[in-house]
């Protein structure tokens, strides 16, 4: 019995679907090590489109020369410094750890000068709570630093055999951000006319996704450097030692909501108190409670404009979550995919509400019925 040619167009359909879905899973399994630095280079590309498109009206239209142009900007700019701050970073936190295993911090010292300044009940407190043994916090200590040194001597280690690699991923996502920076518009027309999903549908989410990318890193990324770029001064003026260590981990906690920039100015400031420097600790809490934290608020605004209607509680949790997942990326990544999994919810939603609209609009009008003269007829039951 031959098949029908409706079955055999079905046939082939999904036949072809099946083919679609197995090529695409195959070339993610291929483009996979590079993730990260497409990741990077796709979000750069977003970012700096405003600079190409400069840069392309500067040169009369010719794409090729204005990609160029934008590309050493970017990595004179910004790449060229970040990777110039990142090695003083590991300098100065490799010789924070060694001074500290040379000359250990007395914590019981710095114990006795706060449980002497406490009230009597508080001392009493801590004595049943069981803080006073400062001997095991110390141990415990002096075996996190061992630790510590010896995972940073570790990773730079890898990083030195694994330069190769990083050169390769950072070449790949510099070529990448050219093409992007040229033709990210063209492609992105692209992807939302083959995307299988209704054009409307598919406009509201990439309209969202540019605006979550906006949020993301112009908001909080640039926010996170004013607040990191604050401390490490502050740190500056006070005379402490690895402040440019001190102000990029502000920069990193900056990022994390809930968490902040006071997960590094406040432990610095307390630590400056307890140890004698009155005037630096005092210096260092005041400028991070009414300057540093209050950044945020006057920045946020004039740099976003509007909120990314995600919770703070969401982001805080993708947050911590891509971290744990895919390193330093999952920082933007994680808020990202929760921006679009709440967009993608909502346009669902609109969607329900238009059609119960829609559905209840035509409930309420009632066909009028007319005789073959055109006079109205009563419906049965009407006076």
């Amino acid at each position: 019995m031959a098949l029908q040619p409706h079955r055999t167009d079905e046939l082939q359909h999904a036949s072809f679907l099946i083919i679609l879905a197995v090529v695409s899973l195959l070339m993610a399994v291929i483009v996979w090590p590079f993730a990260q630095p497409l990741l990077w280079a796709a979000l750069a590309a977003i970012m700096f489109q405003p600079l190409y498109r400069w840069m392309l009206r500067k040169m009369g239209g010719r794409r090729n020369p204005a990609a160029i142009a934008s590309l050493l900007v970017i990595f004179f700019a910004v790449l060229v410094p970040a990777l110039w701050l990142g090695t003083l970073v590991v300098q100065e936190a490799v010789v924070l750890i060694a001074k500290l295993q040379e000359q250990p911090v007395d914590l019981a010292v710095a114990f006795d000068r706060v449980y002497g300044a406490l009230p009597k009940m508080a001392q009493e407190a801590v004595d049943r709570s069981g803080w006073a043994d400062m001997a095991s916090v110390q141990a415990r200590l002096q075996t996190l630093l061992s630790e510590s040194a010896g995972m940073i001597a570790s990773q730079a280690v890898s990083i030195g055999s694994g330069a190769l690699n990083f050169l390769l991923a950072f070449g790949v996502g510099l070529y990448v951000m050219f093409f992007l920076l040229r033709d990210g518009e063209r492609i992105g027309r692209t992807l939302l006319r083959t995307v299988p999903v209704e054009r409307s549908i598919s406009e509201r989410l990439a309209e969202r996704f540019l605006g979550i990318v906006r949020a993301t890193i112009k908001g909080s990324g640039v926010v996170g450097l004013v607040q990191g770029a604050l401390g490490g001064i502050t740190f500056l003026i006070v005379g402490l030692d690895s402040a440019l260590l001190f102000g990029v981990l502000m920069t990193v906690f900056a990022l994390v909501p809930v968490i902040g920039a006071g997960a590094v100015y406040v432990p610095v400031g307390l630590w400056l108190l307890v140890t004698g420097a009155v005037w630096q600790g005092t210096f260092v809490l005041v400028v991070g409670f009414f300057v540093i934290s209050s950044s945020d608020n006057v920045l946020r605004p004039i740099l976003v404009g509007r909120d990314t209607g995600i919770p703070d509680w969401i982001i805080l949790i993708t947050t911590l979550g891509g971290i744990s997942f895919l390193g330093f990326s999952g920082i933007v990544l994680g808020p990202l995919v929760a921006g679009l999994f709440l967009a993608s919810w909502s346009i669902l939603q609109e969607y329900r509400d238009e059609d119960m609209q829609a559905a209840e609009g035509d409930e309420t009008v009632e066909p009028i019925i007319v005789d073959a003269s055109g006079h109205a007829l009563k419906r049965d039951g009407a006076d």
